[in-house]
């Protein structure tokens, strides 16, 4: 197998023929490039070879689950990719067009060791790439695609005889069984279901629809070229519109999915926007109830409520807040034990016995449903003001570029130690501690708190910051981090501030 190369350019003799592979589309936890800007078709090949290579190296047995989101291209990227599998002696099962959470199930309902899910996730049209895994319900971390990345850029796949192909039919309508069950709502609700034209349009009303929910459609009609927006709960764009659709229809609360259907995001009765990690201390609560004693996991990007709520603290619920990023997350809910994780971006983890472990924006959906059917006497909006208020920054990036930034937050997260270990203030208090799993989160003596870390997909720091007193505070936060980020001349503006 020669190298692919990252020169090769569009419409040319060699585009058809050559491996062309961007270096920088090999991210912390998935594959991602512009296609076909990035890569080609024979790069995809190229990649199939790789992953059925690096399979066959750790000893996996060479079967694997294969799925592509809606979008106009990614069956010839699917095919592309799978062509290259089978190169590597792989026998591929095919699903069929899917949402990730879909491809996630059918490695348990097929009794598969392997998954590769096509899917450019919530990017824009114009995006490709592949999640995939090898020990349900996990996907590639850093170690795996690192690995992934020298086995395909160095040349390394290795032909292999015995692949073969196979289509399997039926695996959305298990899947969609899996998600409801015999479970249906004994009091009335109202719910816009928004999936902003993207491939949750093919399954999100059906589920609700068998659950006994009256649905209020927002942008359900599949549509690869999102005339819309594209699906990203974590957008304002998307839950505005979600908003203006509760507020229009008198619904319950509005629930919206991303573009690969593995993130859910929340509008109330009111048509208040509630950030993912808000809601997953409403679930908390509720889980924590149905489950005491009950390990949760945070992302280091979420509220200080996982750990200070008092109502979670008098369910003995135990939180853990770790790396942001669903591979980093899934490893975390499973080494644990934990019955839950959550990510601020909008990705659930909901393990056994609520879920199998992976994100699913339907699972979340339909777990949303049932903890309303729970508390028949509540509104959404009820369950977010019985919250502790907290003021809360945006997710702020500011500039460092992608051979930097690594080398610049390591200096930023020994400066934050230092300043823990001296005594030193901020914002006035006292720092509890400094945890550092990812980043640096400084935790003050009340549970505000301030974190810096490097974006795993963009040449960006990450930072937000978080009071339980206060906006005033919460500005003092973000000034105190911020004059420490500006020690390091590589740092630039930032996308949004406060």
């Amino acid at each position: 197998m020669t190298r692919p190369l990252p020169d090769v350019t569009p419409n040319t003799w060699e585009f058809l023929r050559d491996a062309m592979i961007k270096p920088t589309g090999f991210r912390e936890y998935d594959a991602r490039w512009k296609y076909p800007d990035e890569i080609n078709l024979p790069g995809m090949t190229a990649l199939g070879l790789g992953l059925g290579t690096q399979m066959r190296r750790r000893g996996i047995e060479p079967v694997i689950a294969v799925a592509n989101d809606y979008r106009d291209y990614s069956l010839s990227i699917k095919n592309a990719l799978m062509l290259g599998l089978m190169q590597a002696g792989i026998h591929v099962k095919d699903i069929g067009p899917a949402v990730s959470p879909m491809a996630y199930f059918s490695q348990f309902h097929l009794d598969v060791p392997a998954v590769a899910m096509v899917t450019a996730s919530h990017n824009p049209n114009g995006w490709t790439g592949v999640k995939m895994g090898f020990e349900r319900p996990l996907t590639h971390g850093p170690d795996e695609m690192a690995e992934l990345r020298d086995i395909v850029l160095k040349g390394e796949g290795m032909p292999a005889a015995g692949g073969g192909y196979e289509f399997i039919d039926g695996v959305r309508e298990a899947y969609i069984q899996d998600l409801v069950g015999d479970f249906k709502m004994t009091r009335p609700l109202k719910v816009v279901c928004a999936t902003g034209n993207g491939t949750a349009a093919a399954f999100a009303p059906e589920v609700f629809e068998r659950l006994g929910v009256e649905v209020v459609d927002s942008h359900n009609r599949l549509d690869y070229t999102f005339p819309h927006y594209n699906p990203n709960p974590e957008a304002m764009e998307m839950l505005h519109d979600m908003s203006d659709s509760v507020k229009a229809s008198g619904a319950d609360f509005a629930l919206g999915f991303d573009g690969d259907g593995d993130r859910c995001g929340v509008v109330d009765d009111e048509g208040e926007e509630i950030f993912a990690d808000k809601v997953g201390v409403i679930m908390a609560r509720d889980l924590g109830k149905l489950y005491p004693g009950s390990t949760f996991v945070a992302d280091v990007k979420s509220t200080g409520l996982f750990a200070s709520d008092p109502e979670l603290k008098k369910l003995g619920v135990t939180a853990d807040y770790w790396k942001t990023g669903h591979s980093h997350m899934k490893r975390r809910v499973k080494e644990l034990g934990a019955l839950a994780g959550f990510e601020k971006s909008g990705h659930y983890f909901l393990a056994e016995p609520v879920g199998r472990g992976y994100d699913c924006g339907l699972r979340v959906a339909v777990e949303i449903c049932k903890l309303m059917d729970r508390n028949p006497d509540m509104k959404m909006s009820d369950l977010r003001k019985a919250l502790p208020k907290t003021w809360a920054t945006p997710t702020m990036s500011p500039y460092a570029s992608d051979t930097e930034k690594y080398d610049i937050l390591q200096r930023l997260v020994e400066k934050l130690v230092a300043k823990h270990e001296a005594g030193e203030t901020l914002a006035g208090r006292s720092i509890k501690e400094v945890v550092t799993v990812n980043g640096a989160r400084v935790i003050l003596d009340n549970g505000s708190w301030g974190l810096v870390r490097a974006s795993s997909n963009t040449p960006n720091l990450v930072v937000v910051c978080e009071s339980s007193e206060s906006e005033a505070e919460m500005r003092a936060i973000f000034a105190d981090i911020d004059a420490v980020i500006r020690t390091e001349p590589g740092v630039g503006d930032y996308d949004q501030t406060i």
